[in-house]
């Protein structure tokens, strides 16, 4: 099967179950300043997770584009990617346990065709210090749906990893109880790292078994989490029922809900019982083009086949990244752009492949996506041409880099040289160690790896400072700059035009940072006549209603709205009215906001005004 027949086949399952297809978000979350990107399914689902009503109601599947930076280093074995698309269906206080469980066994082996005796399920072995019970009911249902196709399904204990390793599996064994860091799920990971007001529950894991021989090399017995490749995890269903409470303790959410994650390239692997993700149609399409490009062929050898890997995967994540409006820089998400390109270019040249080839390969990632993601069709000419002059910028780097590298080659490098030479002058790691090999000196890889963990501790400290409130606490003073920001927008429509749009935000608790379409500077002066738009509704006292509406409506009765294609086929419009009736905003949204300006406390002012990339214009607003 393809990647586009398992999607199409899982969106339609679900749909014929009562569930409404929503559109997948943008990689980088709108009005969530607390992560650079979307790593999964449930991210822009939050609200709804906690509560509130979902415009497209209480069950819902999509397939959503996801980027999980923190995979980068594992990128280059058979199944690691950093972009990816998540099969998600949720239930919002409506279905639970009984349904989503079979739903997705039959999903998997009557619809996809997998063999049930490939498969087996982990589950929560509970934990007595928070007062969570073992996961009973979930294992007596997958006792009964592997006992309907023939299957005596024993359950056991494992724990923790370790456990597994050091047990293994017993004949019959197929339904296994691990610990919270193996089967919790919440944003923040284990109970004990979740913050107080945080969603999260037990989860169910599925594994579909390749059968390849155990690797010892990662533990002396194979088990369903073991890391050697014979076991591949293609679908989570998490049972979202608790929020921690600030005393460290969990209660019960308003409702129970489920929130499944399925990956598709795992599981279009699993379909074809491919063990390895990169001979799929969507990855191996990209893989033969380099193989065109490089003369070399794709699994002949492990250090090249790894190579190729980096290549397709970071080259695929770049393409989608750039294609939602993320260009190659040295901050925030723009940092990862440049970091997935510039470690292609890298592998690009031990595979031969001709320098300044990589942009060729992005039509065959198009030809994969633009029936599902048509945006990228229609960034064609951006996406090249960032890829292109990224890998031009970064091979003067690299010459640039040689020279300083020289002067440091007489003898070992240092940690900190080695350090430097990364982060001042953009040197590779890679190419220290390689040239040094050459010259037969040492690199002090403890010594870097130490400057690399004291330089990201900063970056962290610095980040969580930066991000500290964001819109996503739904705080008092983070929803006041929320329903500012939406004024701030109707203020520079009015003043500069209405081909002004947002092009992202960012809202904290001292501040709003908002993006937005303009091709040139603006003004102090039209800035001032904007404060005042804002100070002037917020004196109105105007009221904030919330209506639903088809898409389609209200595009056709003029509302405000950035990315579209996010949002479902029925729309909350959001409407600033005084009473007077004058409408001082109307704009598509989905969180919180003031019930009327008069809650919105200080004087709005433009603070600072300037670009943030090619044809948009940022400014940073505060209320004083």
């Amino acid at each position: 099967m393809t990647t586009a027949e398992v999607r199409h086949t899982y969106l339609e399952f679900f749909k014929a179950r009562e569930h409404s297809e929503i559109p997948s978000a943008p990689l980088v979350p709108e009005n969530d300043p607390t992560t650079l990107f979307t790593s999964s399914g449930m991210q822009p689902l939050l609200p709804y997770l906690l509560g509130e009503k979902h415009p497209s109601g209480v069950r819902l599947v999509d397939s959503q584009k996801s980027f999980r930076a923190e995979d980068i280093e594992e990128v280059g074995d058979n199944r690691h990617t950093t972009f990816f698309e998540m099969l998600g269906n949720w239930s919002l206080g409506d279905y639970f346990k009984s349904e989503q469980l079979p739903w997705f066994f039959e999903f998997l082996t009557k619809e996809i065709g997998l063999d049930p005796q490939k498969l087996y399920v982990t589950v929560f072995s509970g934990d007595e210090k928070l007062g969570i019970t073992k996961d009973e009911e979930s294992i007596e249902i997958w006792k009964r749906i592997f006992k309907e196709e023939g299957i005596d399904a024993i359950a056991v204990d494992i724990g923790t990893e370790a456990d597994g390793y050091a047990r293994g599996m017993r004949e019959g064994e197929r339904i296994f109880a691990y610990e919270a860091k193996k089967n919790w799920w919440s944003r923040s990971g284990t109970p004990e790292k979740m913050p107080a007001g945080e969603p999260g529950g037990p989860d169910s894991e599925v594994f579909y078994d390749f059968g390849t021989a155990h690797d010892t090399a990662f533990g002396e017995h194979c088990h369903p989490n073991c890391d050697c490749g014979r076991f591949m995890e293609i679908g989570n269903s998490v049972f979202m029922e608790y929020i921690k409470k600030s005393d460290g303790s969990f209660e019960k959410l308003p409702q129970q809900n489920v929130d499944f994650g399925g990956g598709l390239e795992r599981i279009v692997a699993a379909a074809n019982d491919v063990s390895d993700v990169f001979c799929i149609d969507s990855l191996y399409g990209i893989i033969t083009e380099i193989e065109s490009l490089s003369g070399k062929v794709y699994g002949e050898n492990e250090e090249e086949s790894a190579a190729f890997r980096i290549v397709a995967d970071h080259f695929r994540g770049a393409v989608f990244m750039i294609g939602d409006g993320v260009v190659p820089s040295n901050t925030e998400q723009g940092y990862f752009v440049r970091r997935l390109l510039r470690r292609a270019v890298l592998k690009m040249d031990t595979l031969e492949m001709e320098p300044h080839t990589l942009h060729t390969l992005v039509p065959i990632v198009i030809q994969q996506y633009e029936a599902q993601y048509p945006n990228l069709r229609a960034q064609k000419d951006v996406i090249q041409k960032n890829i292109e002059e990224e890998e031009a910028r970064f091979r003067k780097t690299v010459e640039r880099g040689l020279k300083e590298f020289e002067k440091r080659s007489g003898e070992n490098i240092s940690g900190r040289d080695a350090f430097v030479l990364f982060t001042t002058h953009g040197f590779p790691i890679e190419l220290t160690l390689e040239l040094a090999a050459e010259r037969g000196i040492t690199v002090d890889m403890e010594g870097f790896r130490s400057e690399m963990e004291k330089h990201q501790a900063l970056s962290r400290a610095g980040a969580e400072q930066k991000f500290k409130g964001g819109l996503a606490d739904g705080g008092e003073k983070t929803t006041m700059y929320h329903s500012a920001t939406h004024l701030l927008l109707a203020g520079l429509r009015k003043y500069l035009g209405e081909d002004v749009h947002q092009a992202g935000s960012n809202i904290t608790t001292e501040r709003t940072r908002f993006d937005f379409t303009y091709p040139e500077k603006v003004d102090r002066e039209t800035l001032d006549k904007v404060e005042q738009y804002v100070n002037d509704a917020i004196k109105a006292q105007a009221e904030m209603t919330i209506e639903e509406m088809p898409k389609e409506q209200a595009k056709a009765e003029g509302v405000e709205g950035s990315f579209w294609e996010k949002y479902p086929e029925v729309v909350k419009v959001y409407t600033l009215r005084d009473a007077n009736g004058v409408v001082w905003s109307r704009e598509l949204c989905g969180g919180p906001h003031v019930s009327n300006t008069n809650e919105i406390t200080g004087v709005f002012k433009i603070v600072k005004e300037e670009s943030s990339s090619a044809g948009v214009r940022r400014v940073k607003a505060v209320l004083e």
